[in-house]
């Protein structure tokens, strides 16, 4: 089991008050993504639940047992860092066994769980090897299979795969997904990448100064953000926002519309603008136009990679009306 709930749980360092009062339940078995911009609080929270961190007040349970002052080893937790930590001068074999050496488990059952985990995670051929023998994605996987080992409540991912290049990212976060499928082990997963958080989260949570902004599924998040700062963060490339007139005319003052709910014509539209930078991906092209009326202002539009038109060609642009965004002066959603 692994359902872990925070019950006003607040951390401040001296006087300064990095995360105040917040509640949060993570259900057992589920993914959950911390995701926020840099010094929101995501990996302070994280260390919280591990208890690497004491908090300031509040209280944390992990299957209803309160373990506010519980050491981090006898939480049950597994934590996966961002550096991999592997001894180098040990096989692959003795990094894993690691945890379980020294909790005292008897070598067949060790033998055990090192198959079981280096079977999951592909690492039966470099059980002899040692850590500078393997690629960083391998040694990734050899962090983890060591958290695998212990058999724990929940794993604790700290932005484990920043130190991986673009391709390495991608397969990663697919092993990672798959893993969760098989062990059915509640994950915390902290990332500034929203990509990341929309592909592998059940849920997330969305943070910024340390104030819990949203909790909801990916397609919640993107269909209904609660107000513009996670209508930005969510969603790739982000959502483009308009105020002043183009606002006004929806009774908001300012309004949110994704690239690729614009429609775009070279004949007529709603808001007209001048092409700017073009991004050809080959399916898609990502359009940089600049509305008039609107200086300095640049929106984003997703179209066809077929689309043809130049740097400073006129454009006109049609929002989707059903799928505009609306927010008041304090930046919240209108229905």
């Amino acid at each position: 089991m692994g359902r872990i709930t925070l019950d006003q749980v607040s951390k401040s360092f001296g006087d300064v008050e990095v995360i105040p009062p917040l509640d949060l339940t993570i259900e057992d078995g589920e993914f959950t993504v911390f995701v926020g911009p840099s010094g929101c609080g995501k990996s302070t929270l994280l260390r919280l639940i591990a208890g690497l961190e004491d908090i300031t007040s509040g209280q944390i349970r992990i299957d209803s047992q309160d373990a506010t002052n519980v050491p981090p080893a006898k939480r049950g937790l597994a934590m996966v860092f961002q550096s991999y930590a592997l001894y180098p001068h040990m096989s692959v074999r003795k990094n894993i066994a690691f945890p379980m050496k020294m909790a005292g488990i008897a070598q067949d059952e060790q033998d055990r769980r090192i198959e079981a985990a280096t079977t999951a995670l592909n690492l039966t051929d470099y059980l002899d090897r040692r850590p500078g023998q393997l690629s960083g994605g391998q040694r990734q996987r050899v962090a983890i299979g060591r958290a695998i080992v212990r058999e724990p409540a929940a794993f604790l991912f700290d932005e484990p795969l920043s130190n991986l290049d673009a391709a390495l990212r991608v397969g990663m976060r697919l092993e990672i997904s798959e893993l969760h499928e098989r062990l059915k082990t509640t994950m915390i997963y902290v990332t500034h990448d929203q990509v990341e958080a929309m592909t592998m989260a059940d849920k997330i949570v969305v943070l910024q100064a340390g104030v819990i902004e949203q909790v909801g599924s990916p397609l919640e998040l993107y269909n209904t953000p609660c107000n513009r700062f996670v209508a930005g963060f969510i969603g790739s490339p982000k959502m483009n926002f308009l105020e002043g007139e183009a606002a006004a005319k929806y009774g908001a003052h300012s309004i949110g519309i994704r690239p690729e709910h614009l429609n775009i014509s070279t004949d007529e539209g709603a808001w007209k603008a001048t092409v700017g930078v073009a991004e050809h991906l080959g399916s898609d092209t990502f359009l940089y136009v600049h509305p008039e009326g609107n200086e300095g202002e640049t929106m984003t539009v997703r179209v066809d990679g077929e689309f043809a038109v130049r740097h400073g060609d006129t454009v006109f642009l049609t929002p989707r009306e059903d799928l505009i965004h609306k927010f008041d002066a304090e930046g919240l959603r209108i229905p």
